[in-house]
């Protein structure tokens, strides 16, 4: 690949990051460092730096030494879930080889090959900790070379250097072990330059450990409340006149409220086994009761889009639904299921500041992310 081309990749990233600038800048982020270590693979093309380092002279058998230990180190500024920018340094160990010349000779060579690089960094969640990592960025290395020769390659000079850009790509998986500590897997590929100016690529396969700067707990998954059913009413005493009784008024509806968080994963609608053990203390409470209808909302906080908020609360209200109609066998033509994405929070419209970092706004709005069940009628 061309210097040229590797430019025209960077300012397709340049752009990208542009595009986004404006949703990341409603969601503040946070800072991180960290530090990784592996191991890099080089590949060494003994022919091609043969001819390029000593003209008029080629190599008729050749062994590479293509794999060193390798590290970095990095920070950089997570600008929402989704996106971050992060700068490092890195050093690829060295790669070598030695060959045999024709006209009859010897020449060795080794590489030590170390720089900067500058990389958009895409998150995707998986789970609650696990995301895949994607990275696209340039990077600019710097590369010292030694070389000894013998026979035709005896006039070699000893040492040569280069400084050269490109580009960089890599894929990997990070799981979160605490809120302030990180770990990453990573595959990247350098596009770099040998020592005789010839494209060549340079992968790393690493472990990092990264620790975020002011990134806060996850909120506390609430316990839902245990479904209390209303108590019975009594019956008026008749009194020893023939006056007949007015009718007992009809009980307030009876509500529960189960956390979102506890019942289902985070942007999911599949119960999770705290739901499941939620409703099924629910349904046991209600065994005995006598009620007319039960109705199942679902409700979101205010973060994401208006539509798929209201999609999801649809999708985790008919969930609850199923559940207790087809695991403890509620009477379907009772219960009804309905979603009302964030038009109903819980929070007070100035208790939760959209300026506060992400981590800290989502536990401030765990209230608003739940499914209310209401029971209706008598015991």
């Amino acid at each position: 690949m061309t210097s040229t081309t590797a430019h025209r990749l960077l300012g397709l990233a340049s752009l990208g990051l542009l595009a986004v600038a404006p949703a990341m800048a409603q969601q503040p982020g946070f800072y991180y460092g960290g530090i990784a270590a592996g191991q890099s693979k080089t590949d060494t093309d003994p022919y091609g730096l043969t001819a390029g380092r000593v003209p008029g002279v080629g190599a008729a058998s050749a062994v590479t030494d293509e794999k060193d230990t390798a590290y970095k180190l990095f920070g950089g500024h997570q600008l929402n879930r989704n996106f971050g920018l992060e700068l490092g340094y890195f050093n690829l160990g060295r790669n070598g080889f030695a060959a045999t010349t024709s006209p009859a000779g010897t020449l060795s060579g080794q590489t030590k090959v170390q720089g900067i690089s500058l990389d958009l960094v895409g998150t995707l969640p998986l789970t609650d900790r696990f995301s895949a990592l994607g990275r696209i960025g340039g990077q600019y290395a710097w590369s010292k070379s030694q070389w000894a020769g013998t026979g035709a390659a005896a006039g070699v000079p000893g040492s040569s250097s280069r400084r050269d850009g490109g580009y960089k790509v890599g894929l990997g998986l990070q799981y979160e072990l605490t809120p302030s500590m990180w770990v990453r897997g990573e595959i990247e590929r350098y596009r770099i330059k040998n020592a005789v100016g010839q494209r060549t690529n340079a992968d790393l396969i690493s472990v990092s450990l990264a620790f975020p700067f002011g990134h806060a707990a996850q909120p506390v998954r609430a316990v839902a409340p245990a479904y209390v059913p209303p108590e019975p009413v009594a019956a008026a005493p008749v009194a020893p006149v023939a006056v007949v009784a007015p009718p007992p008024a009809p009980p307030e509806p009876q509500r529960v409220s189960l956390s979102a968080d506890a019942a289902f994963g985070s942007n999911q609608s599949g119960l999770r086994p705290q739901g499941r053990t939620d409703l099924d203390r629910f349904s046991q409470q209600l065994k005995g009761a006598r009620y007319d209808t039960i109705s199942v909302e679902g409700h979101t906080d205010r973060m994401g889009s208006t539509t798929a908020n209201q999609r999801l609360s649809e999708q985790r209200a008919a969930a609850v639904k199923d559940y207790l109609v087809v695991q403890r066998r509620i009477d379907p033509a009772r219960i009804s299921a309905s979603g009302l994405g964030e038009a109903r929070p819980v929070t007070a419209a100035g208790d939760c500041n959209d300026r506060l970092p992400r981590t800290r706004l989502i536990e401030c709005l765990q209230p608003d992310r739940r499914v209310e069940i209401e029971v209706q009628g008598t015991r």
